[in-house]
């Protein structure tokens, strides 16, 4: 098993990729105060290390769990990210900040529907926003994730990082 060095912690979270959904602790430096946010800044790695592992892989029928005590993920795989719940950071952005609103987004990352906010810039489209941006990582809010494979599976977030260039936006 993996001892954490001095300089690390661990954090639980979430990851899915396109066939899989992830919980596990992931390790990162002490340095990092908001994990939600993470796969965003300058230390985010190419190998995303994970401990006590738990994989639902849902590209077999009936879906199956795979466990792993040590696991690496490359970070190019990842669709979308958050703390595990009921952990969560305050969001990332000023709510005082002039001209913005609250889009009401649905994304389907994989098997799974993301339902709940994208902030925009006042005057912006999701279509413009998006094409504008060029970011690796956008973030999504107030979210409740669901998927048909497990009827019962139903996660409130308060905050996600997703690529978007791998997630399908529907608008209300």
């Amino acid at each position: 098993m993996y001892t954490l060095a001095p300089d690390e912690k661990t954090s639980l979270v979430m990851i899915y990729t396109q066939q899989t959904m992830i919980r596990g602790e992931a390790v990162v430096k002490n340095a990092i105060t908001r994990v939600s946010t993470w796969l965003r800044t300058q230390g985010a790695p190419e190998y995303i290390h994970l401990l006590n592992v738990q994989i639902l892989d849902f590209s077999l029928t009936p879906v199956r769990t795979i466990q792993h005590p040590d696991f690496y993920l490359p970070t190019q795989q990842v669709v979308a990210f958050h703390l595990a719940p009921p952990a969560a950071d305050s969001p990332d952005y000023d709510a005082g900040e002039l001209n913005r609103i609250m889009q009401p987004i649905t994304l389907q990352v994989g098997v799974f529907t993301f339902k709940g906010m994208l902030r925009l810039a006042g005057n912006a489209t999701v279509g413009g926003q998006l094409e504008a941006a060029h970011s690796p990582w956008v973030s999504a809010y107030d979210l409740s994730i669901t998927t048909p494979a497990i009827p019962s599976l139903h996660l409130q977030v308060n905050m996600a990082l997703l690529s978007p260039t791998r997630v399908f936006y529907g608008l209300p």
